[in-house]
């Protein structure tokens, strides 16, 4: 069953452009000029139910933008766009009943009340059944184990016990759609991978449809298996997670230590990182790497570690892409 479908949609805003100053302002009163800004331009999106959707690029690509109209915040200028069979920015009860929106940035809970008001609140605006509420309230306590957190207000928990609460409050009504706008955002370690297990189990046991934007791409690579980038408005590629950083991942990082007076040398097509008598790091095509690790071998090192390159640096590639340019 197709859950999201787009077709050419596009987005355009105009902006107020002033030249500096008193004698700038005093122009704008009577002639203001524009300027034209095509934050989406004829994306077209088809997913599934069920699915884990990647959307990723740089700041300014427009992902935002796209969720927004998704979830009927804005409408867009133009182009075919369908939500669960709705058009969004009817924003009929029926449709906003059905979908669920976590912005890392922004919070729809309460901060003087305490997670079980909360909850309580949201019961009632969705109208959710006494017994589907409290078996939600249950199980989502339980996969997050914040059962000593219900009745303190939200103002004095941590950012991660409150992305936590923001989740169970947006999944309380069974969704069959989540936007998920950097959930991740200033969380530590342990925090983003708790919340990759929860995002994870919610998608495979609850069969929720979940689109994610993010910077933090092991997000991504961890939980979607698909993944949508964007850059300057436009689509460059929509598939395969893996197959994107496999493609773009074309290095791998070595790192071995000899006896002092090896006569290892770094092969010229290779990166230097470290090098001195004891000990050489660099990075190495993928495509070399099995031939470079057997010549280390018959050096007879002490130690050899062979990492993935970074994925900061793989997103950077991704990124430089031109709009327009498949992957």
């Amino acid at each position: 069953m197709t859950v999201i479908h787009t077709h050419n949609l596009i987005k355009q805003y105009r902006r107020f452009e002033k030249a500096p100053g008193l004698k700038g302002s005093l122009r704008s009163l009577f002639k203001r000029e524009y300027i034209e800004k095509t934050a989406v331009e004829n994306f077209d999106l088809t997913i599934e139910n069920g699915e884990f959707v990647g959307l990723i690029g740089p700041n300014g690509a427009g992902k935002t933008t796209l969720v927004k109209m998704l979830t009927g915040i804005i409408a867009p200028t133009s182009g075919e766009i369908s939500v669960l069979g709705y058009y969004p920015n009817k924003l009929e009860n029926t449709f906003k009943m059905q979908y669920a929106v976590v912005m890392g940035q922004k919070s729809q809970l309460f901060f003087e009340l305490t997670p079980n008001d909360t909850f309580r609140l949201f019961k009632e605006l969705y109208a959710i059944p006494d017994n589907v509420y409290n078996r939600n309230v249950d199980y989502f306590i339980s996969l997050f184990g914040v059962s000593d957190l219900l009745n303190v207000q939200v103002r004095t928990l941590s950012l991660g016990e409150r992305m936590k609460m923001e989740l169970i409050v947006a999944l309380l009504h069974n969704p069959a759609v989540l936007f998920l706008d950097e959930p991740t955002i200033g969380l530590d370690a342990a925090a983003q991978r708790q919340m990759r297990t929860f995002l994870h189990e919610i998608n495979t046991q609850n069969k929720t449809t979940i689109i994610l934007t993010s910077h933090y791409m092991e997000d991504v690579r961890s939980l979607c298996p698909r993944s949508v980038v964007i850059n300057n408005g436009k689509k460059i590629y929509d598939g395969s997670t893996e197959k994107l950083f496999d493609a773009y991942q074309t290095h791998k990082k070595i790192s071995v230590s000899f006896d002092s007076g090896s006569e290892f040398v770094i092969p010229g097509d290779c990166e230097r990182i470290e090098h001195n008598a004891n000990k050489a790091v660099f990075m190495v095509p993928k495509a070399r790497s099995g031939q470079v690790i057997e010549e280390i071998t018959k050096h007879s090192p002490l130690d050899m570690t062979v990492e993935e390159e970074d994925i900061g640096t793989v997103v950077e590639r991704i990124y430089s892409v031109k709009a327009g340019a498949p992957l």
